[in-house]
């Protein structure tokens, strides 16, 4: 936005003292008007209109050029207002479960498939943050480190399988310990793992808990979350030679304790997701716990005009000067 101000506006009130002066001009002209003149001539007549007309002309070059100069020592600016932006995102890693069980039909189509989808609407929501993926089953591994390019990740989140080893086991600490080394030398103010899994600890050198301890040591906070229904789930236990999954219900053996310690470990939150919908509620709530901050500086900067109002106003008066006393020489 522009606007006009002035540096030193004090100087305005100069403007006053011009009012007697303009004053007494179209008094004295008025008392001359009441003059009953009779010419002698009609080019004596004449002359005199012309002269009047001069003089009329004079003044007001003489008064325009005492008021630009007025407005000129007021230091008139242009004041251009503006707002810069400083966006301070959030670096986050998710760590997704990709054993064999998260295959299980407890979710539509299945656990894997639904906790991508929500997953990928909550990256897409979160344009100003860098986001990484690490997937873990019986071992981990870097699906995609932290960026900011949602294309590239959202199409490595939909390239993501599960281990199709039944025994592959599930490797939480080691998980939660590359997702660790992902955000360890970042510089973000806030620094986040959302952990999904569906089992329990079995697998991997890394014990949950001493990761969580790490993830402390690193200003990592982290969301757990536990994926499944309560009672039993249609639950894959084999492979038939020709490629189908061979399903059972069995029960849903979910290790809330471990995932509630990691959490209070690192200042986050556990929740527990029984449905889709109740996900997505989580993700949400995630979301707006770990705000990206959106710092606005409002800025304002003035361009001098009284250059210009200076070069009028002296212009004007050399003008009355080339006038009165050289080309003319009328005494008004």
């Amino acid at each position: 936005m522009t606007d006009i101000t002035f540096a030193d506006k004090e100087y305005l009130w100069l403007l006053l003292l011009l009012l007697p002066l303009l004053g007494w001009y179209f008094w004295k002209h008025q008392k001359q008007h009441a003059h009953i003149e009779v010419p002698n001539t009609i080019a004596f007549g004449d002359f005199r209109k012309t002269r009047k007309v001069w003089q009329h002309i004079l003044y007001t070059l003489l008064f325009s050029s005492l008021v630009f100069l007025i407005v000129a020592m007021a230091r008139p600016q242009t004041s251009f207002s503006f707002e810069k932006s400083k966006t301070e995102g959030i670096d986050i890693v998710i760590a997704l479960d990709i054993s064999f069980s998260m295959l299980a039909q407890d979710f539509q189509p299945n656990r894997l498939e639904a906790a991508k989808d929500v997953a990928m609407e909550f990256v897409t929501n979160r344009p100003n943050d860098r986001i990484g993926l690490v997937v873990f089953s019986g071992e981990s591994y870097t699906q995609c480190p932290p960026t900011t390019d949602q294309r590239i990740l959202l199409n490595l989140f939909s390239e993501v399988k599960t281990n199709d080893a039944i025994d592959g086991g599930t490797a939480i600490g080691n998980g939660l310990a590359t997702s660790i080394n992902r955000l360890r030398e970042s510089e973000a103010k806030s620094k986040v793992i959302i952990l999904l899994t569906d089992g329990e600890n079995n697998r991997g050198s890394i014990a949950p808990e001493t990761a969580a301890e790490l993830a402390g040591k690193f200003g990592v906070k982290v969301y757990t979350i536990g994926i499944g229904s309560n009672g039993t789930a249609r639950t894959p236990v084999g492979i038939r030679p020709n490629g189908h999954i061979l399903y059972d219900n069995l029960p849903v053996k979910l290790d809330e304790a471990l995932l509630q310690t990691i959490a209070e470990t690192t200042d986050g939150k556990y929740y527990r997701a029984t449905t889709k919908n109740k996900l997505k509620e989580i993700y949400t709530a995630i979301d707006k716990l770990e705000k990206t901050k959106i710092l606005k500086d409002k800025h304002t900067r003035h361009n001098e005009m009284f250059q210009l109002f200076a070069f009028i106003g002296l212009a004007l008066l050399a003008l009355y000067i080339l006038l009165k006393f050289w080309i003319l020489k009328i005494t008004p």
